[in-house]
């Protein structure tokens, strides 16, 4: 008993089952490879949609951010006062504070002249509101009244904005029906909620925007002195300010924003749905190979069961099946979706990226998967019986 098992250990009888009809391999490893792709393919787009919801957020130079907890998220914000902003400053940890204005106001196209909502940000040009290189040069023009920064990855219904200002053409419009000109140009990018991104001063906002009151602000933007604890001091102002405005650190602030895409909305569950869907595509895949290559062996497995090897060492042949069929399926499934990921961020924007989070859990969706699938398959193996061979 034991040197027959030695020499099973000694042959790759799993490879050799695998390899025997090598056309039922590839139809397997592309079967594999499909879902997998299909699993890459929807949570990158999943992934990259709710990056994309939170651009502006990851730019903003500050440490903490207030905002209304009435706020659910950029597309439905609420004011609070703006001397909770400025009451951050008792604390010894806080350094400068920054007041923002945000909503939806009306732009006109300047060529055709249709009207789109486009995401409005104010704030005083004297403070910092981006961690951008040359932004601080751009925000000195907005000093001037009714002048704007317009996002150039805004969509094209807003307007051919970017040529024009490259060719030195002087842009002006309609912002809520008042008259604006485009000052320069950021790079900001459109999101769940927003196709376009406007940013001007709290002056020419307040004139935009006349129904918002003057000692409202919907975001207030904390910088901390250099070795301070963002969560610690965020703690401790949640404690010592009033229940209308809650201070979160700038990661907490990425994914409140994240968390309502995410829960708030269908986007994340159509997207987990698609990638679950490729999940069963391959489990019905590999259980059907892996079972008809039981079925079709069956013979040969009552046979080494008539030679003394153990059922649980041919349960392992299965398994191992599975294991070189989740290997051999998941490399092409990587390297397609590297090459997919690289056409639909050229084409879309969308940051997609093959991140090593994303990687692991493929891998490891496409082992469950397939070792699952053996898992199933290896019941057929209970009826490999020595008697009918002999």
């Amino acid at each position: 008993m034991k040197f027959s098992f030695i020499k099973y250990r000694k042959i790759p009888l799993a490879w050799l089952l695998l390899t025997r009809q090598p056309l039922r391999l590839i139809v397997a490893i592309a079967g594999i490879s499909f879902a997998g792709i299909l699993m890459f393919m929807q949570l990158g787009f999943r992934d990259g949609l709710f990056d994309t919801s939170v651009t502006i957020h990851k730019l903003l130079d500050a440490d903490l951010v207030l905002i209304s907890p009435r706020s659910k998220s950029s597309i439905s914000m609420s004011g609070f006062p703006k001397r909770r902003l400025i009451q951050t400053l008792a604390l010894e940890d806080v350094e400068k504070t920054a007041p923002v204005n945000l909503t939806y106001l009306l732009w006109r196209n300047p060529e055709n002249l249709k009207t789109r909502s486009i995401l409005t940000l104010g704030f005083n040009p004297a403070d910092s509101l981006l961690i951008s290189d040359g932004f601080s040069r751009k925000a000195d023009g907005l000093k001037n009244p009714g002048r704007v920064l317009f996002d150039k990855l805004s969509r094209p219904e807003f307007g051919p904005i970017e040529d024009w200002f490259l060719s030195d053409k002087k842009i002006e419009t309609e912002v809520a029906g008042k008259r604006v000109i485009v000052e320069g140009l950021v790079e900001l990018g459109p999101s769940f909620g927003a196709d376009g991104n406007l940013i001007t001063s709290r002056e020419t906002y307040l004139r935009l925007f006349p129904a918002n009151p003057k000692g409202s602000i919907e975001i207030g933007l904390v910088k901390l002195r250099r070795g301070s604890n963002p969560i610690l001091v965020s703690e401790i102002l949640n404690k010592s300010l009033p229940n209308d405005v809650r201070v979160l650190t700038k990661n907490q602030f990425i994914e409140f924003e994240k968390n309502y895409w995410k829960n708030s909305t269908a986007i994340g569950f159509i997207f987990s749905l698609g990638a679950l869907m490729g999940f069963v595509v391959g489990c019905v895949v590999v259980y059907q190979i892996l079972y008809s290559d039981v079925t079709d062996h069956l013979p040969e497995y009552a046979t080494l069961l008539a030679m003394g090897y153990r059922l649980k060492s041919l349960f392992f042949v299965v398994a191992r099946e599975g294991f070189l069929l989740a290997f051999f399926g998941y490399l092409p499934a990587y390297f397609s979706g590297q090459i997919l990921y690289s056409i639909v961020r050229s084409s879309t924007k969308l940051p997609i990226i093959m991140d090593a989070n994303k990687t692991i859990l493929i891998f490891i969706l496409i082992l469950v998967m397939c070792m699952g699938s053996a898992g199933i398959a290896m019941r057929k193996l209970v009826d490999a019986d020595p008697a009918e061979i002999f």
